[in-house]
């Protein structure tokens, strides 16, 4: 235990001096593999991290990444706030609920909150600050909202977990989705609370015409992710086959049908994809130099002593991996948090007779939350720069909105039923 610890303690040093996550897990593997077999272990040490990072399930990354930039410069992102405007604009702080429903159906696209956040938020935030809604407000509501594409299949994080503690993906997908919506009506329930304070405006009454109108303009934003989640669904392809579906149909939908994206654009999105997808994929390849090392000390299986020494309770271990959870999500991006502690803590949870499916969901929830709490909380900064407010402005409002992920994320813990009712009804 205390071996793993001094390990954990260098890795956070040298984030806090700035060093890159994934160098900082490099350098502090190959230091104790050194120690532990000299410098003969070193040529190994090149198969251990290429392997890591060949994981077949892990090309759906890339894939899923590549697939979202294509479509929002497709123009889904305009056709589905349309949409979600029809739906939901006639309330007070109708704006508000708008981003809220938009996110939620880009969700299903994206796989990424960042992406989210990017792709919507450049649109709704200067939106709702036109509106008259206060900055920090308007940053809180997209923030939040962006939160909900790392729980609504298909979920890069929920990808890394499967890999990590050899689990499905395809029942993690589905047991996300229950979470994903209650997620999404409570921070609509929360917003209305915000516009009702503000005395926020409506946006549009409510007409049929107008719904079915934006529904027409947008059945391939709605179609897209039916065809390529029903298909990983029903078992006709796997994720990472479900990924490169998404891409090819992308690439369809953008030149043929909805014909605004070009060749420049394409290129660009292949771009920033193959960006978003080296710094994931450098992540896993050191974290499995890490991983090997603590497995071959096995730190993992001391862990798991250690905490069932203290309690064997179910629940109890579920609270204390919560925590642990919720406060790494501070300091750790959601990626480098699984790969470097899902393989550490799996042998505590099946101890603990904890279904790693239901254990996989109650880290993304908690990985998603730690997006919304400083320091690191990538999607507020990228919200709050949107907004052109301070992080700490807009936290004071997100605090109401991320009380509203935390009882998501008790009622998935403690009430599994939640989010294992669709796997159970579909898978066993």
């Amino acid at each position: 235990m205390s071996l793993m610890l001094l390990l954990f303690a260098a890795v956070l040093v040298l984030v806090v001096l700035n060093v890159p996550i994934a160098v900082s897990l490099g350098i502090v593997a190959v230091a104790a593999m050194v120690t532990s077999h000299g410098l003969g272990i070193l040529p190994n040490l090149a198969i251990v991290a290429y392997n890591g990072a060949t994981s077949f399930p892990l090309l759906a990354i890339p894939l899923f990444i590549l697939a979202g930039a294509i479509m929002n410069a497709s123009g889904i992102s305009r056709r589905l706030i349309a949409f979600a405007s029809s739906l939901f604009g006639w309330a007070r702080g109708g704006l508000a609920h708008v981003s809220i429903g938009a996110s939620m159906f880009f969700a299903e696209i994206s796989g990424s909150a960042v992406a989210d956040i990017a792709a919507l938020g450049s649109i709704l935030i200067p939106g709702m600050k036109a509106k008259g809604y206060p900055a920090p407000l308007a940053a809180a509501v997209m923030s939040s909202a962006a939160t909900l594409a790392v729980i609504i299949p298909p979920s890069i994080p929920m990808i890394l977990y499967a890999v990590m503690a050899e689990t499905s993906v395809v029942q993690l997908f589905v047991a996300g989705i229950v979470p994903g919506i209650i997620g999404g009506f409570g921070l609509m329930a929360m917003a209305y609370r915000f516009a009702r304070r503000y005395d926020l405006p409506r946006e549009e009454a409510f007409a049929l015409k107008r719904v079915a109108s934006t529904a027409r303009d947008a059945l391939w934003a709605f179609l897209l992710p039916i065809i390529i989640l029903g298909g990983i669904f029903g078992g006709v392809v796997t994720a990472t086959e479900g990924a490169a579906l998404a891409v090819v149909a992308a690439i369809v939908v953008g030149f043929l049908i909805y014909r605004e994206l070009d060749v420049a654009q394409l290129r660009q999105a292949v771009i920033d994809g193959a960006v978003q997808t080296a710094v994931v994929m450098l992540l896993v390849a050191t974290s499995a130099l890490l991983g090997t090392y603590l497995t071959e000390v096995q730190a993992p299986q001391q862990l798991a002593q250690a905490v069932t020494q203290l309690t064997q309770n179910k629940w109890a271990v579920l609270a204390l991996l919560n925590l642990l959870f919720l406060l790494l999500g501070m300091f750790l991006h959601s990626a480098a948090a699984i790969i470097l502690v899902v393989p550490v803590v799996m042998p505590l949870v099946k101890a603990a007779g904890i279904d790693p499916v239901h254990f996989g969901l109650i880290v993304t929830v908690n990985l998603g939350i730690g997006q919304q709490t400083p320091p690191v909380a990538s999607v507020l900064m990228v919200a709050s720069a949107i907004a052109k407010v301070s992080i700490w402005e807009v936290t004071r409002v997100n605090v109401w909105f991320i009380g509203v992920l935390l009882a998501v994320l008790l009622l998935v813990t403690y009430v599994p039923v939640t989010g294992m009712g669709l796997v159970q009804l579909f898978y066993r």
